[in-house]
This record gives structure tokens, C-alpha cells and sequence, in this order.
């Protein structure tokens, strides 16, 4: 084995199963406390189901990945460890086995979703399509890069068994790129802009509450994936097998980034009554609220802002 290649390729694979498992199950349970989150003590009408309908897509995407990963670990390890040509080691370094593009190609979707739903955030807050544009830029090279690296996966011969020395290697490079600037760009968007209407109505409101919390939360929660998404940048740029543990990784940490979210936002029960305390032409720094005479949602979880109409 090449010393450069970090860990054994079907070292790295129980490794990835086994880390992929742990993360898995704290998000399930993630999910049951934002479904809670969601649901509990709301009318039926007023349930967000756009956002349930996320967290429901993310869980079954994550429960098919980690179901085609086991999969192929027992594929590897047990079904064709005898007859594979190479043993095991190499059987999970064949990229055209169907295991393999599977779920890449989970990974693709989940991925689209997640960053979907961030810009989506950022155009509720801000009501200004020209501040998403850049990111839905972002998110449709996101889309294209991903779509021709699984492409290009399953159009792949046995011959250039190496992932990293083929054509498909620009791909995945450019998608690892595109959705890092994406998920820090409109995470930042949101962020800020939630920053300025507490800026702007700290001297004014009638309650304690703030929304700083929802801030640190966003915050946490882009470093925590963009964390992920730079190490295994970093494993792919050195060709280290590394990188695998890490896509296998980041499904779950995507959903736990998304439900921990809505969990906080829902432990911060403040929120709700400071937002409906916003006086009247409340303005952002330059800018004032969207028609103040309209109400305001933002979807993180489901908290309104209310002028009195």
C-alpha cells in the first residue's frame, strides 16, 4: 500500500461505518427533538411543514446511506473477500461498484438539500431576491459539479481504479469547493442580517429577549459543517483515504447541523415573544423591515414577528 494513501482502504471503510453509525444515531435523535421542537404546543395550521418536510427528506437520506454503506461493507468483508481479485482492500478501492455511486450520489442529494434550505432561509429573512442570487449561483455549480462527479463515477472502467488520478477528481474538487463557499456564504447572509434587526430594535423593545442566541447557534452550526467539508478537502487535495471516513461522516453531521438548528431556536422560547414585541417601522441599519404593515416569518423553526394586524 502506498504510505501516502494514509489508512488501509477496507481499514478505512469499517472505520467510516462504524464513526457514520455513532453520528446516525445521535441524529435520530436530533430529529424526534426537532420534530418536537416543530410540533409540540402548535396548532396544526401553524406546524412549518416546508421545514418538516426537510427534516423528514434529511433522515431518509441519511438512513439509506448508512444502509448502502453497511452494505458494502459486508460486500467487502464478507461476500467477496475470498473472490475479489486483491481481497478486500481492493474492493473498496473499485470505484465502479455500485455501492460506491450509490451513495455518492445520496451524499449529492443531501447536500443540495441542505444548501437548498440555507439560501432558502436567507431569502425569508431578507425578502430581497438580489441577496440570494450569488448563493443560488453557488448552489446550481454546487448541483452541475456534483452531478457530473457521480456521473462520471458510474460511467467509470476498473482500469483507473484510483479516484484521485481520474477525470472525476476535477469534479469532486470543484463541489467540495462550490458548497463549502456556499453553506459560509449564506450562513453569514442570515446571520447578519438577524444581527441588524436585534441591532436595530435593542433601545426598543419592550422585552429582554434577544436573538444573539440564534446568531451563535447559525454560527456553531456553519463552522461545525465547514469543518467537515475542509478536512476532507484537505484528505481528497493529499489522496489520502482519510477522505472517505469523512464524506461517510459528513451525512449525519448535514442533519445534526439542520435539527440542532430548530432544537436551539426552540429552547430559546423567548424568541417567539420578543419578535411579536417589535414595535412598528422598526428599522435595519439603512434599511427598514420589509413593509412593516406585513407580517414576518423567518423559518428557522417557526417563530413570527406580528405588528398588531
Amino acid at each position: 500500500m502506498d504510505s501516502t494513501r494514509g489508512i488501509p482502504s477496507d481499514t478505512a471503510a469499517i472505520l467510516s461505518a462504524s464513526l457514520e453509525g455513532i453520528l446516525y444515531g445521535f441524529s435520530v435523535l436530533m430529529f424526534m427533538g426537532a420534530i418536537w421542537a416543530l410540533t409540540y404546543n402548535h396548532r396544526m395550521q401553524d406546524v412549518n411543514r416546508l421545514i418538516i418536510a426537510v427534516a423528514i427528506l434529511l433522515l431518509i437520506l441519511s438512513t439509506a446511506h448508512i444502509v448502502v454503506n453497511i452494505i458494502r461493507v459486508q460486500d467487502g468483508l464478507v461476500k467477496y473477500r475470498d473472490s475479489f481479485p486483491g481481497g478486500p482492500a481492493a474492493f473498496f478501492e473499485d470505484i465502479t461498484q455500485k455501492t460506491y455511486v450509490i451513495k455518492h450520489a445520496l451524499y449529492i442529494l443531501q447536500t443540495l438539500l441542505a444548501d437548498g434550505v440555507v439560501i432558502y432561509r436567507c431569502y425569508v429573512v431578507w425578502q430581497r431576491v438580489c441577496v440570494i442570487i450569488l448563493p443560488s449561483m453557488l448552489w446550481c455549480i454546487v448541483a452541475v459539479t456534483g452531478v457530473s462527479a457521480v456521473y462520471n463515477l458510474s460511467q467509470a472502467s476498473r482500469k483507473p481504479t484510483d479516484i484521485f488520478t481520474m477525470v472525476v477528481a476535477d469534479w469532486i474538487m470543484a463541489f467540495i469547493i462550490s458548497t463549502l463557499v456556499t453553506n459560509f456564504l449564506s450562513s453569514g447572509l442570515l446571520a447578519y442580517r438577524i444581527w441588524m434587526i436585534e441591532r436595530s430594535v435593542s433601545t426598543v423593545r419592550a422585552t429582554k429577549g434577544s436573538m444573539m442566541p440564534i446568531v451563535h447557534i447559525l454560527a456553531d452550526a456553519a463552522v461545525f459543517y465547514s469543518v467537515a467539508l475542509f478536512a476532507r478537502l484537505i484528505c481528497f487535495v493529499y489522496s489520502n483515504n482519510g477522505e472517505e471516513v469523512l464524506v461517510d461522516m459528513v451525512m449525519p453531521i448535514t442533519s445534526i447541523t439542520f435539527y440542532m438548528v430548530l432544537v436551539r431556536v426552540a429552547i430559546n422560547g423567548k424568541t417567539r415573544s420578543y419578535l411579536s414585541n417589535i414595535p412598528r417601522g422598526a428599522n435595519t441599519e439603512g434599511n427598514s423591515l420589509q413593509n412593516p404593515m406585513k407580517p414576518m416569518s423567518i423559518h428557522i423553526s417557526q417563530f413570527t414577528h406580528n405588528d398588531g394586524t
